[in-house]
């Protein structure tokens, strides 16, 4: 197990959805997250107080958590001398990354002076199947975006809250480094050897009771050319019988890709739709979640409405102003 409270290390983050680890964590888990630790040039803040290493010590913090995901996830040289310190100071470092803290002989090396545990949580722990693409019982829904980091992670979680003030059965099924490190468990789906992703999905959501439903973290995007495979494992392991559509409206291009758009919610609804009715021939489209953090109330609410009465769906930020509505649509299905 990961000890807590955290550290949330920032390092030089471009800008706040590079740390989307260190957010998440944050905002789903803020009595974990005591401050954070910023290097020159970062462009990310999360609302705790920056903190050095002496003074984290002295707040209780057990444990670093590596809260940037850049592209390619790895370590850069310019963070080992704080990782480094780190561990001399008694912490242990956590990392979602696929560059692995073990991999790393001057950061094993710390570890084992100092008596600490070097957390990857990236890392398959199981001897996942290959799917069969057998019909499993209960219910599944997905989280399926026009982009990268659109918000498919906060949906299912803030759905998963709503149903479970209102007593209904809902599980929240991490699929990715922040999902695993919030919840404490999960599958770190781009890190399995791809003829066993969508097998891993079916392992991660098995047979539960008919009215039990698994809210399964989605992952990249069909539209994604860089990360489409882990969503499309998602989608035919996933089996899901409900899609949420999730979106955030002012993007000027695809994450980390200037030279692509986004996809409309209408490609987004058809695609995912007829991808995931292989698997599940009665999967249905049932809301839309919009991410507008970076949009006026007055605005999102109007974007949101037209988007609404466009598509016929009920759509909403689940984060900023509830997930009942989408709740309402698993409810009728």
């Amino acid at each position: 197990m990961i000890k807590t409270p955290y550290l949330l290390f920032l390092g030089d983050a471009p800008d706040a959805l590079a740390a989307k680890v260190a957010q998440g964590i944050k905002d789903w888990r803020p009595e974990f997250a005591v401050g954070q630790y910023r290097m020159e040039g970062c462009n990310a803040d999360m609302g705790v107080p920056d903190m050095g290493l002496a003074e984290a010590k002295a707040a209780g913090v057990k444990t670093m958590v590596i809260g940037v995901a850049n592209r390619g996830g790895f370590i850069t040289d310019s963070w080992k001398e704080v990782l480094i310190a780190a561990l001399n100071e008694g912490f242990d470092l956590a990392s979602g990354l696929h560059n692995l803290l073990r991999d790393e002989p001057d950061l094993v090396a710390a570890a084992e002076a100092n008596g600490c545990t070097l957390h990857d949580v990236r890392v398959p722990s199981v001897d996942y199947p290959i799917a069969n693409g057998v019909k499993r019982k209960g219910k599944r829904c997905l989280a399926v975006g026009t982009d990268c980091s659109v918000g498919k992670m906060y949906t299912a979680m803030a759905m998963e809250g709503t149903m479970r003030e209102r007593g209904m059965k809902a599980t929240f099924r991490a699929t990715g480094q922040t999902g695993i490190l919030v919840t404490g468990g999960g599958v770190p789906l781009d890190a399995v050897i791809a003829d066993f992703m969508a097998g891993s999905v079916e392992w991660l959501t098995p047979d539960n009771d008919d009215d039990h439903w698994d809210l399964i973290e989605g992952q990249g995007s069909l539209f994604h050319v860089s990360y489409s495979g882990v969503t499309m494992a998602l989608v035919h392991g996933g089996q899901p019988d409900a899609l949420i559509l999730c979106h955030e409206p002012t993007r000027a291009h695809m994450r980390g890709l200037p030279d692509y758009q986004q996809p409309s919610l209408e490609d987004l609804r058809d695609t995912a739709l007829h991808l995931a009715k292989v698997g599940n021939p009665a999967c249905q489209v049932v809301g839309i979640s919009v991410n507008t953090q970076h949009m006026s109330e007055a605005d999102a609410v109007s974007y949101m409405a037209e988007v609404e009465a466009r598509m016929g769906l009920p759509t909403v930020d689940p984060f900023r102003h509830g997930a009942e509505r989408l709740v309402d649509a698993l409810a009728a299905i």
